[in-house]
C-alpha cells in the first residue's frame, strides 16, 4: 500500500497536513469526553501529539516548525484583536492589579528554582532550561542559552532540561486550574465580574420632582453634573416624548434615564424619585410600550463612521433620535457624546420609525456584511506581529538583547489594533463565531506540532539518570506557584475564578491552559486577563532567566 505510506509516512507537505489533521480530530473528539463532569477540551490535543510521536509518527521538521509558528502567531493575534476593544479600560481599573499577581507567580517559581540548587544535584545553568520548560517559556530559554555561550558554559543542558520539563508544564497548570477549583473556589466565584462598570449600563425611571430642574433644557440638567446618562424617553400626562437637547423638563415628567449601576443612586438625588420598575430585565419588549416611539438596534456597516466620535455625528438635531445604548461584543456601553464608534456596533435607537429610518440608512445596518470577515486586516497584523516579535530590545547590563518573540510581537499589536485601530479608521471587524474560529485554529495547530515534536523523544528522554529528577523540579515549578498565588488572589474575593485563570495561564506563559479554561469557564473574562499580563509577564521571563545566568552561573 505504496499511497498510505504516502499519506502517513513519506514527509512531504501533504504528510504534514494530513499527520496534523488527525491529531487534531482525535484529540478535538476525546477532548469533548467529560469524566466527573471535567474535560481537558482542546488541551487533548496536546496529549494526542505526544502519543503520535511516541509511535514514531513524524513529519517534516521545517513544515512542523512552519505550522507551529503559523498557528501560536494566529492564535495569539486573533485573542488580542478580540480582546482589545476594551484592553485598556480594563487597564485602567485592574490592569496593574493583575499584572502584580502575575509577577507573584513569577517571582514565587525563580525563588523556588533557586532554592532547588541548593538542595538537588542540579546546576544554575540545567536549572534555568528547568524553570523554562516548567513555565513553557521557549524565548527564555533562547536569551538564557545565548548567556550561558556568551559566558563560555555549555548550553546543551539547558536545552535538554526545557525538553524534558516542557510537556508537564504544559498539563501542570491545568492541573492546578482544577485542585483550585475543586478546594478553593465558591459557586460565586465561577460568575464573570466586570471590574469596569462604565461598562455597563443600567436603565431606571424616575419622576421629576426636584424643582431645580423645572424649567431648564436636558442640556442645562447635564451640565449641572459630571455625571452620564441618557433620557431615552420622557412620560408627560398621555404624551411620549423624545427628548432632544433643547426639550425642557416638567415637574413630575416620567423619564427613563440609561446610566450606569454606580450613578443609578445619585440619579434619584438629581431627579427626585424612582420608579420601582425593573428595566434591566433580558426579555423586554420595549416597542410595546408606546405606539408612537420605536426603539430600534442598528448595526455600524458604514466603513466612513469607523472611528467616528458619536457626539459628531447630531443624530438628535438631525433625526430627532436618541442613542440610549452601544453593543460591543458582550459589552453595554453608555452612549455618551465622546464615545468613539467602532465598525460592527450594535446601536439602540429610540425615536418615531420614519426618523429611524433614516438613521438606519445613515449608520448602515448592512447586517450581511459583517458576516465576512476581514481577512486582510489579519494577515496585515500577523505581519506587523512577527516584525515586531523580531526586534532586539537591548537593556542595561543584558549581554544579549531581548525579543518579544512570535507570541509577545502579535499579541501586542493584535491589541492595539483591536483598540486603537478605529481611531485611525482601520477596520478590523471580525464576528464573534469567526475571531473563535481562528483562535482555536491556530491553538490546535500549535499543540499538535508541539505534542508531535515532543513525543518522539519523550519517555527515552525522561529514563535518563537524571531524567525523572529533572521532571519532578519542573513539576513542581510549575503547580506550586500557581497553586500559592491562585489560593491567595482567591482568597481576597477581589477576582472571580475565570480572571485568576487567566493570570496564572498568562504568567505561565501557556496557551493550552487558557483553552482549557475557555472550554470550561463561562464569560471571557480569562482570555481578558491572560492578555492584560501576557506580554509584560514573558519579557519579565526573558530578562530573568539572562540575570540568573549573570549572576549566579
Amino acid at each position: 500500500m505504496n499511497w498510505i505510506d504516502g499519506l502517513f509516512c513519506v514527509h512531504s507537505a501533504l504528510q504534514t497536513v494530513v499527520v496534523l489533521s488527525l491529531i487534531i480530530a482525535v484529540g478535538l473528539a476525546l477532548g469533548k469526553i467529560h469524566v466527573r463532569g471535567i474535560s481537558l477540551g482542546i488541551a487533548f490535543v496536546f496529549f494526542v501529539g505526544i502519543v503520535a510521536g511516541h509511535l514514531h509518527l513524524s513529519a517534516d521538521a521545517r513544515m512542523l516548525d512552519f505550522a507551529e509558528t503559523f498557528g501560536l502567531s494566529l492564535f495569539v493575534y486573533t485573542l488580542g484583536l478580540y480582546v482589545g476593544p476594551n484592553f485598556f479600560g480594563l487597564m485602567r481599573h485592574d490592569g496593574i492589579r493583575m499584572n502584580l499577581w502575575s509577577a507573584a507567580v513569577i517571582a514565587v517559581g525563580t525563588v523556588m528554582a533557586m532554592v532547588m540548587t541548593e538542595v538537588l544535584p542540579v546546576s544554575v545553568a540545567d536549572m534555568v532550561g528547568i524553570l523554562c520548560g516548567a513555565t513553557t517559556n521557549t524565548p527564555a530559554l533562547g536569551a538564557a542559552q545565548q548567556a550561558l555561550n556568551n559566558a563560555g558554559v555549555p548550553s546543551s543542558g539547558a536545552a535538554l532540561g526545557c525538553a524534558v520539563t516542557y510537556p508537564l508544564g504544559v498539563v501542570g497548570v491545568i492541573l492546578a486550574m482544577m485542585l483550585l477549583r475543586r478546594f478553593c473556589v465558591r459557586p460565586a466565584d465561577l460568575e464573570p465580574r466586570l471590574s469596569s462598570e462604565a461598562d455597563n449600563t443600567y436603565i431606571a425611571q424616575f419622576v421629576v420632582i426636584n424643582p431645580a430642574l423645572a424649567g431648564k433644557t436636558i442640556a442645562e440638567v447635564a451640565q449641572m453634573t459630571h455625571m452620564h446618562f441618557i433620557i431615552s424617553r420622557i412620560w408627560r400626562g398621555r404624551e411620549v416624548i423624545v427628548p432632544l437637547a433643547q426639550t425642557v423638563m416638567h415637574i413630575n415628567d416620567n423619564a427613563l434615564v440609561v446610566t450606569t449601576r454606580d450613578e443609578a443612586a445619585a440619579m434619584e438625588i438629581l431627579f427626585g424619585e424612582r420608579v420601582k420598575k425593573d428595566w434591566n430585565r433580558e426579555q423586554i419588549d420595549w416597542n410595546a410600550i408606546d405606539s408612537h416611539v420605536e426603539s430600534r438596534v442598528i448595526v455600524v456597516t458604514r466603513p466612513m463612521l469607523n472611528g467616528k466620535v458619536l457626539g459628531a455625528l447630531h443624530l438628535r438635531d438631525a433625526y430627532g433620535v436618541n442613542v440610549s445604548r452601544v453593543m460591543r461584543g458582550d459589552v453595554k456601553l453608555l452612549a455618551t457624546d465622546d464615545l468613539l464608534l467602532q465598525y460592527g456596533d450594535r446601536v439602540t435607537v429610540v425615536g418615531e420609525p420614519k426618523a429611524i429610518d433614516h438613521v438606519e440608512s445613515f449608520l448602515g445596518n448592512a447586517v450581511q456584511v459583517l458576516n465576512e470577515p476581514n481577512l486582510g486586516a489579519i494577515f496585515l497584523g500577523l505581519i506587523l506581529g512577527l516584525a515586531l516579535g523580531t526586534i532586539p530590545l537591548s537593556l542595561p547590563g543584558m549581554s544579549a538583547p531581548v525579543r518579544l518573540g512570535i507570541a509577545g510581537g502579535p499579541i501586542i499589536v493584535g491589541i492595539l489594533v483591536g483598540s486603537l485601530g478605529p481611531r485611525a479608521h482601520f477596520i478590523s471587524y471580525t464576528t464573534r463565531s469567526a475571531s473563535l474560529m481562528l483562535r482555536k485554529l491556530g491553538l490546535s495547530l500549535y499543540l499538535a506540532c508541539l505534542g508531535l515534536a515532543a513525543g518522539g523523544d519523550f519517555l527515552d528522554t525522561v529514563m535518563r539518570p537524571e531524567g525523572l529528577l529533572w521532571v519532578g523540579a519542573g513539576f513542581l515549578l510549575t503547580v506550586l506557584p500557581v497553586l500559592i498565588v491562585g489560593m491567595v488572589a482567591l482568597r481576597t474575593r477581589t477576582l472571580d475564578f475565570g480572571s485568576v485563570c487567566g493570570i496564572l495561564c498568562g504568567s505561565m506563559a501557556n496557551p493550552m491552559a487558557l483553552g482549557y479554561a475557555n472550554d470550561t469557564l463561562k464569560g471571557d473574562t480569562q482570555s481578558v486577563s491572560y492578555a492584560s499580563v501576557y506580554p509584560l509577564g514573558m519579557f519579565m521571563r526573558v530578562v530573568i532567566a539572562q540575570i540568573l545566568v549573570m549572576f549566579f552561573v
